[in-house]
């Protein structure tokens, strides 16, 4: 593996259940990822991040901590965020008929900015609820290079 391209790496945190959350995800990720993406990356990596701590705080009840799973890999990153409910989220495959967010509303363009901004994005259950991800590529791995004749 060439040295300017990162080892695999995770990590996972218990963040409060409150919007506490939001800021301390946006640090987190801000810091991690720091020396391995351009910051375009970067920041979209910390916005969709901060979207879906966001949801999880506001959609689930309770008290029990939100995770936040990092994967860092020499392709790119995938952010976990896991909660205590099992019930999926809005759909983030595809808009459905009539589930485009109203321009005028405050709410509603979280998953939006995810499916359209992230390279990949599901969520899966676990064994305490669900856990909602997206990946996205790292600019820091260089594209291979083509032989010239």
């Amino acid at each position: 593996m060439p040295s300017d391209v990162p080892a695999p790496a995770s990590w996972r945190v218990a963040l409060p259940h409150s919007a506490a959350a939001v800021p301390i995800a946006r640090a987190l990720i801000r810091t991690s990822l720091a020396d391995i993406d351009a910051p375009a990356d970067r920041d979209t990596a910390e916005l969709l991040t901060a979207e879906l701590v966001a949801n999880a705080v506001e959609h689930t009840l309770g008290n029990e901590p939100i995770e936040l799973v990092v994967e860092l890999l020499p392709t790119g990153c995938q952010v976990e965020v896991h909660d205590r409910d099992p019930a999926p989220p809005g759909d983030l495959s595809r808009p459905g008929p009539g589930s485009e967010p109203d321009p005028w509303q405050e709410h509603g363009r979280g998953l939006l900015l995810i499916r359209t901004l992230s390279s990949s994005c599901g969520h899966r259950t676990t064994e305490q609820g669900k856990a909602v991800w997206f990946t996205l590529p790292s600019a820091a791995v260089p594209a291979p290079s083509l032989p010239v004749d």
